[in-house]
C-alpha cells in the first residue's frame, strides 16, 4: 500500500462515524475525489497533515461521550456526589440555531439515566443551584452570546450562577462573549457568575496571531486571485511569522501547517467564485463576520463541520467538500434565513 493510500484509509477511520445518521461513512474514494482538486503536487502532503490534525481536532462521538462521561464525575465542577449534585443543576435549552446543544444534552441525558437514574429534563426543576449551558465547541461566540443574553433577558433569574461547558473554545469567542454576556447581567439588574469548562482552548485572538492554533497564513501565495482578493479588502489581513505551532500543537511541523495554510486559501479563494450560494463573509478560510481571509477553525464534530472552518473542507457544488455540511443541501429560502442568522437576526 502506498503512503497515499495509507494516509487516505488512516483519515476514513479516524473520520468514520461523519454525520453517520444521514451521510454514508466517509470511504476511500471519497477522501480520494476531495483532495484530486489540488494541485498534484501538494496532494500527498495535504492528506499528510490532515491526518496528522485530525488525530486532535476530529470529535468523534465516541470521544464526545468520554468527554461528557468525565464531565459527570468533573472533581472541580461536582460538589459531593454526582448523583446528589446533577439533579439540583437546570441544563437550559435555549440555543436559537443548530441542534448542537440538544444533541450534547441527549448525550449527557443518556449518562445521568445511566448512573442516577434521573432524567435531564427534571434537573433542577425546582430552585436550581446553577444553570449549565452545554455546546460542542465555541467559536466566533456569537452563538452563546446570543443565547444567554436572550435568557438573562427574559427568563433568568436575578442571581445567576452560569456554567458553560464545551469540548473546546477559541479564545477570542470566549473573551468577547464572557463580555457581553457580564454587560447583559449587568444592564438587566441581574448578578451573574459565570465558569467555563473546556478541554481545549484554541488561540485565534488577532493579537497573538504569531501563536495561534487555527489556519494563520505567513505570507499572501503568489496566485493572482488570492492577491485579487487581498488587493480588494478594505483592511489588509494580518500575517503570522512563522515559526510557532501553538500551545497545542496541532501541527507536525511549520512546513506542512503552511501547506494547508497556503493551500486552502487558494482554494477558499476559487470556491467563493465559482460556488453562488456563499454569502459574503463566508471567508476563505471560514466564516467571520469581521473582514479577514477567514476564521481558521480545524475542529470537526461527529455531528457537523462548522462554517468557521476553511471553505475547501465543507463548501459544496461544484466544489466537492471532504465534510458535507448539512446546510449545503438546504432550499434557498433555508439559505437565507441561514444568512440572516449568521448575521445575527435570530429572531426571524
Amino acid at each position: 500500500m502506498t503512503e497515499r493510500q495509507q494516509l487516505i484509509e488512516s483519515i476514513a477511520t479516524t473520520t468514520a462515524d461523519y454525520r453517520a445518521s444521514d451521510l454514508a461513512a466517509p470511504t476511500a474514494d471519497h477522501i480520494e475525489r476531495w483532495v484530486r482538486q489540488f494541485g498534484e503536487e501538494v496532494q500527498v502532503p495535504i492528506l499528510r497533515e490532515m491526518n496528522h490534525v485530525l488525530t486532535s481536532t476530529y470529535f468523534s462521538r465516541r470521544r464526545v461521550t468520554h468527554f461528557l462521561s468525565g464531565l459527570l464525575r468533573n472533581d472541580g465542577l461536582v460538589e459531593g456526589s454526582p448523583c446528589d449534585f446533577w439533579p439540583t443543576i437546570h441544563f437550559l435549552d435555549i440555543q436559537g440555531g443548530g441542534n448542537s446543544q440538544r444533541e450534547m444534552r441527549a448525550i449527557f441525558g443518556q449518562l445521568l439515566e445511566h448512573e442516577c437514574d434521573i432524567s435531564i429534563d427534571d434537573c433542577g426543576s425546582d430552585n436550581p443551584a446553577a444553570f449549565v449551558y452545554l455546546d460542542d465547541a465555541i467559536f466566533s461566540g456569537n452563538r452563546v452570546r446570543r443565547d444567554v443574553e436572550s435568557w438573562i433577558q427574559t427568563s433568568a433569574p436575578n442571581d445567576i450562577r452560569l456554567h458553560i461547558i464545551s469540548i473546546a473554545y477559541h479564545t477570542g469567542g470566549q473573551y468577547y462573549a464572557d463580555g457581553r454576556i457580564r454587560a447583559a447581567a449587568n444592564a438587566a439588574g441581574k448578578r451573574i457568575d459565570v465558569t467555563w469548562w473546556h478541554v481545549f482552548a484554541l488561540e485565534d485572538q488577532r493579537a497573538r496571531t504569531n501563536s495561534s492554533d487555527v489556519l494563520r497564513p505567513v505570507r499572501i501565495p503568489d496566485d493572482i486571485d488570492v492577491i485579487a482578493h487581498v488587493e480588494a479588502m478594505t483592511h489588509q489581513p494580518v500575517l503570522r511569522a512563522a515559526g510557532n505551532l501553538g500551545a497545542n500543537r496541532l501541527f507536525s511541523s511549520e512546513e506542512s501547517r503552511n501547506i494547508l495554510e497556503q493551500e486552502f486559501l487558494k482554494a477558499g479563494v476559487r470556491i467563493r467564485g465559482m460556488c453562488p450560494n456563499l454569502s459574503g463573509i463566508q471567508r476563505p478560510l471560514g466564516h467571520s463576520t469581521l473582514e479577514t481571509l477567514g476564521f481558521g477553525s480545524l475542529i470537526v464534530t461527529f455531528r457537523n463541520c462548522p462554517n468557521n472552518a476553511p471553505l475547501a473542507l465543507w463548501a459544496g457544488d461544484p466544489w466537492y467538500p471532504l465534510f458535507a455540511r448539512r446546510t449545503n443541501s438546504a432550499t434557498a429560502h433555508e439559505r437565507f434565513m441561514q444568512m440572516l442568522r449568521e448575521e445575527g437576526f435570530d429572531g426571524l
